[in-house]
């Protein structure tokens, strides 16, 4: 066991998943040697992100009159992909998948909760009005646990995976993307995406 990385798991849930609202194609992919991953969890501890997002969010086209799925607009001064309505609060599409051993997990951090702020990282949220990008608290609770190195998977490898490991980067953990346990809303963006990350110190594994 590798006793000072810790395993993200990001928003494996059934919106983002084939048949959900916001499906990531092929993400149900990942899901069988996810779970096999989080049996033996090889690591000192997995945490999982859960987009968790109100009724109306701003991220939602339909909060935005006129406007369809994929436009983008300006949110507090930074583009905002606009989405279908997806995990809601409460609904089944916002639970984490049934089908993967959960117990394994000993923290969620819950994103994407404010109305009017985004928040595709699980370490920090999108911009808010006053410019900021508040912490969630994660890199706080990782290094509380000893924890100096990060691996992260899950869904969307051109959004929220790829966020969450630019700001764990940035926060000073060593980082690696699971690239086979990850895929993309748009996988033309892959070859980007991985330049992206590549630039920003994190590790393709």
């Amino acid at each position: 066991m590798d006793s000072t990385t810790a395993l993200i798991v990001v928003d494996v849930q059934p919106d983002f998943l084939p048949g959900g609202a916001l499906a990531v194609a092929d993400g149900d992919a990942i899901l069988a040697p996810l779970a096999a991953l989080l049996e033996r969890l090889p690591y000192a501890l997995a945490v999982a992100t859960q987009d968790w997002h109100p009724p109306g969010h701003a991220s939602f086209a339909s909060a935005h009159a006129g406007r369809r799925p994929f436009d983008e607009v300006t949110l507090h001064g930074h583009p905002q992909t606009l989405w279908p309505d997806h995990c809601v609060q409460g609904t089944y599409g916002a639970e984490l998948h049934r089908g993967l051993p959960w117990n394994a997990v000993s923290a969620v951090v819950r994103k994407g909760t404010q109305r009017d702020v985004d928040s595709y990282s699980g370490f920090r949220n999108n911009w808010d009005a006053d410019g900021r990008r508040p912490a969630t608290g994660l890199a706080g609770y990782l290094r509380e646990r000893g924890i100096t190195d990060v691996a992260v998977c899950g869904l969307a490898r051109d959004f929220c995976v790829k966020w969450t490991a630019e700001d764990a980067a940035a926060a000073g953990f060593g980082t690696t993307v699971l690239w086979e346990l990850t895929r993309s809303v748009v996988p033309a963006s892959d070859a980007r995406v991985r330049a992206d990350l590549e630039r920003a110190g994190v590790r393709i594994g």
